[in-house]
């Protein structure tokens, strides 16, 4: 039986006291991280496995908590000088959300049509939702042109939070930030639709590669921004599995709750069910149980 790695990279000077991140620092975890994941030398060697200079790639990111309890424009543009030392150019980069006043919230840098590195949101004039309905399972939605007609391929960048609803958000929650109507799938704890959705071709067929923000991890409250439940982790977690991140993520989140003395996510009623029927039979999105899962730890 082969196992899902999933890398943890962690580092006490990534960010300051006030959480200012070093971007240098963060620059060298995302490569010890790559490295680690596909046991080549060089991390360019392991983004290339990945993606070509052909590919136009879709930095899904995720901005709806705004800054705080969002991914960290500092860890996306790391990653976009990574991929450039890789050969692939800024041009063929885009980095989406859902809409342009919730990246520029959380400090993204807007550029639909200008030369170099993009980063706009679906609202954008021009751009808009599909107008076919994307049926799939239990899910039903108008689905993001970026992902549609803009991109060929995704980097899922995801930030690592717990959430009032679905237990936790994370790399299969992300892209409910895809969608039209993620409103009507959160009931019963996102189960099955998180799974459902994550299973409609478009979006399984696109996915490549996990790099989770655990910079900061928002461990109760969430998926709101809330200081004090909002704890400076110092990591990135790194996989190609979907389910055995979110597995792992949801792990970290009672590890952090555990230590500020609060019941679990199981005992507050808040298991992340979906991430079993992601991986159950009928959906086969990855693993869900420490026994299939490689779990690697490193500090830099």
């Amino acid at each position: 039986m082969s196992k899902s790695r999933v890398v943890i990279v962690r580092s006490g000077r990534v960010l300051s006291k006030s959480k200012q991140i070093d971007s240098f620092v963060l620059s060298e975890m995302l490569k010890k991280g790559l490295q680690t994941l596909s046991g080549d030398l060089d991390f360019r060697d392991t983004i290339r496995r990945f993606y070509s200079p052909q590919d136009v790639l879709g930095f899904k990111v995720n901005c709806l908590a705004g800054k705080g309890a969002s991914t960290h424009p500092e860890f996306a543009l790391a990653f976009a000088n990574l991929l450039e030392e890789s050969g692939i150019k800024e041009k063929n980069i885009i980095i989406w959300d859902r809409s342009n006043e919730e990246l520029e919230e959380v400090g993204f840098p807007l550029n639909y049509k200008g030369d170099g590195l993009r980063c706009f949101g679906t609202d954008t004039d021009g751009v808009g939702y599909s107008k076919d309905l994307y049926e799939h399972l239990n899910i039903g939605s108008l689905v993001s042109n970026i992902l549609l007609n803009y991109t060929n391929t995704q980097v899922n960048l995801p930030a690592l939070k717990d959430h009032s609803l679905t237990g936790i958000s994370c790399a299969l929650k992300n892209y409910y930030g895809a969608i039209n109507n993620p409103n009507k799938y959160h009931e019963d704890g996102g189960d099955p639709f998180i799974a459902d959705l994550n299973a409609l071709p478009l979006i399984k067929n696109q996915s490549r590669l996990i790099i989770c923000g655990a910079l900061t991890v928002q461990y109760k409250g969430g998926p709101s921004f809330h200081p004090v439940w909002n704890e400076g982790y110092g990591g990135i977690i790194i996989s190609t599995d979907p389910v055995a991140l979110d597995f792992i993520g949801s792990q970290i989140i009672d590890q952090l709750r555990r230590k500020q003395n609060l019941p679990t996510l199981e005992k507050s009623g808040l298991s992340p069910k979906y991430i079993f029927t992601a991986a159950d039979k009928n959906h086969n999105l990855g693993k869900a149980s420490s026994e299939e899962i490689e779990k690697i730890e490193i500090n830099v």
